[in-house]
């Protein structure tokens, strides 16, 4: 039976950077699912079987931080990649405290992200079908 590719859930709310963030991904074997709201990300965690979440730190309404805290406490929650385009001394600590996979900072470089995703989903990602 062939496996399904893995999801990855990006959530920033900078359109610009979800859209950067699939064209890299998606021709790598990864499916991409994209959000623009923590609120969408968390009812989605829920109901699709998403493999991974790149996640923002600073966002209006719900922030990374407060996502992270949301996502500890569902049972295996899935590895999070936190990203910031405002790294602050202690950050990365406290995201690791909250149970991130990673912490990056923006812009993105793709070697690391592409490094951390390969460990978790094989390196390259294996080709998929349907």
């Amino acid at each position: 039976m062939p496996r399904l590719p893995p999801v990855i859930a990006i959530l920033d709310d900078e359109e610009n950077m979800r859209i950067a963030l699939r064209r890299l991904l998606a021709p790598r074997g990864f499916d991409i699912v994209l959000f623009a709201n923590g609120t969408s990300l968390i009812d989605a965690v829920g109901d699709k079987c998403i493999s991974a979440i790149i996640l923002d730190l600073h966002m209006p309404v719900m922030n990374g931080f407060d996502i992270l805290e949301s996502m500890s406490k569902i049972p295996n929650p899935p590895p999070i990649i936190v990203i910031t385009g405002h790294d602050q001394i202690g950050n990365a600590e406290l995201v690791n405290q909250l149970g991130a996979h990673a912490y990056l900072t923006k812009p993105i470089d793709q070697a690391p992200l592409l490094e951390i995703l390969g460990n978790l989903f094989g390196n390259p990602p294996m080709t998929y079908s349907n």
